[in-house]
């Protein structure tokens, strides 16, 4: 039996005529420091779909949009946020269980907050076990800091498969409410598409009305692949495991991060240059490996 991929982690479903894959929509659990010098000890953990709006309204007030818990405490400064999920349902576990570690089963064995722990401190003590912990151990995350990093850094590091990105990047675009989307072969006449290949795992043809196969970033490798095909060699290593984290092209034997190979058919796809902490780009990527066992810091 095979393994069955949610949708909505291999791409979306080809619609002719109406265009490309619509980008996967931001989701982010963020944390929020108070610069007040009445709260400087105060920090919140939020998820928005809009990073910035969402700064705004925390500062301007609970009659603004802004939360009651940090009504009349800022103002704020956005640290961080991680975002990557797939689903507003992942996201928002993620961000509970960063506000209940106490209560939450992904977090055993977790000590509570120390005496003199400051509430940022403590934050960030979670942060790394809960981007180990399952399932987010397992999603393509992406952690951005919007202020420098901590020294010292996360202890433990997030998985080797999560992209960290520095504060120094430009601002991530604020989401869309609609618009058209780039232009792809789907929107050409049909005597002028390209023929879609074949997968170059079963040999069967890629059919406008399924997926659109997954193909190699590289330039010069023409692999294509459907995603349940390629989603099954990776998983191989794993057989226990649904979603696959990554593994070897079949055609440059290039290794190739699956949140990677999704971005790039949605159009998302950025210059590995440009991440700091994350990894190596694709000509250097380390094989991948599972996260080790958390070791004391």
């Amino acid at each position: 039996m095979g393994h069955e991929i949610p949708q909505r982690l291999v791409g979306n479903e080809a619609r002719p005529g109406i265009g490309a894959p619509a980008a996967m929509p931001l989701r982010a659990v963020y944390l929020l420091r108070s610069s007040n010098p009445r709260y400087r000890d105060r920090v919140y953990v939020g998820f928005t779909v809009d990073p910035e709006r969402r700064l705004r309204q925390h500062n301007a007030g609970r009659r603004r949009g802004g939360a009651w818990k940090t009504s009349g405490r800022g103002p704020w400064e956005m640290e961080l946020y991680v975002y990557g999920f797939p689903s507003d349902v992942a996201a928002l576990r993620f961000e509970w269980a960063w506000q209940h570690p106490a209560a939450s089963r992904r977090l055993p064995g977790v000590t509570p907050r120390r005496p003199r722990e400051r509430p940022m401190a403590f934050a960030l003590r979670l942060l790394p076990r809960l981007l180990r912990a399952t399932p987010w151990c397992r999603l393509p995350l992406r952690l951005r800091w919007l202020r420098p990093p901590p020294r010292p850094a996360l202890c433990p590091p997030p998985p080797p498969h999560m992209r960290v990105e520095g504060a120094e990047l430009a601002p991530r675009p604020r989401p869309r409410r609609g618009g058209r989307t780039r232009p792809s072969e789907r929107d050409t006449p049909l005597a002028e598409a390209t023929p879609l290949p074949d997968c170059d795992l079963c040999g069967e043809p890629c059919r406008a009305d399924a997926p659109p196969p997954l193909r190699c970033p590289r330039p010069r490798c023409p692999m294509a692949a459907h995603p349940p095909c390629l989603a099954r060699l990776f998983l191989q290593p794993h057989p226990q495991e649904l979603l696959p984290l990554g593994g070897a092209c079949p055609g440059c034997h290039a290794h190739l991060l699956w949140g990677d190979l999704i971005r790039w058919q949605l159009g998302e796809w950025e210059d590995e240059a440009d991440s700091v902490g994350g990894g190596a780009g694709l000509e250097g990527h380390a094989p991948l490996s599972l996260a080790p066992p958390l070791q004391p810091c």
